[in-house]
């Protein structure tokens, strides 16, 4: 999987033709296509991840539809990794899961994917905000999201902070949720 975007920088795509663009070269680059010139040789990798966190937010659809129209799959995703942290308006906070059930039912009523995933940090020294006590993660969050037809799993940022606390591994109860990849 091919990962574009991130915390860092500026980008952004400037108009339907940009995406256009950028989803030609990353499927003859990175995905299905053909090129004289892939930067990994011969190997295809099998998805992109859109880790959008700057610039603005127009475009990415389109980028994701014409990715969508190469690989000729239903719907725009077949997963979604959704980052439930670090963004106020749709994380926990203070105990209250008000605002990430609120994001929850708008991701999953609003993008045509298969399932998505909440992702979340593994500890509170992997992000800013957005921490759940794994004790409210099963007592709160998960019986409230979990019986939505979309949900995936649980995706831990990342894999060094799960190792140091050990977040994914306190009982039964959390790890039947995780989703064992970690980023």
């Amino acid at each position: 999987m091919l990962s574009i975007g991130g915390g860092a920088g500026s980008y952004y795509l400037a108009s339907t033709e940009d995406a256009r663009q950028v989803a030609t070269y990353l499927w003859n680059n990175f995905l299905g296509g053909q090129s004289s010139s892939r930067p990994l040789g011969p190997a295809v990798l099998d998805g992109i991840d859109f880790d959008i966190e700057g610039g603005t937010n127009q475009h990415w659809d389109d980028l994701a539809r014409f990715l969508s129209a190469y690989s000729k799959k239903d719907g725009l995703f077949d997963y979604v990794w959704v980052q439930f942290y670090n963004n106020p308006p749709c994380q926990y906070s203070s105990g209250s899961i008000a605002n990430l059930e609120d994001a929850w039912r708008q991701w999953t009523s609003s993008i045509p994917a298969k399932k998505i995933f909440l992702g979340l940090p593994a500890a509170p020294a992997a992000a800013g905000s957005g921490f759940i006590p794994a004790t409210d993660l099963t007592s709160k969050v998960l019986p409230a999201i979990k019986g939505s037809a979309k949900y995936g799993g649980v995706m831990l940022w990342s894999k060094y902070y799960d190792d140091q606390t050990g977040y994914s591994r306190p009982s039964r109860a959390l790890s039947k949720y995780l989703l064992h990849s970690f980023v």
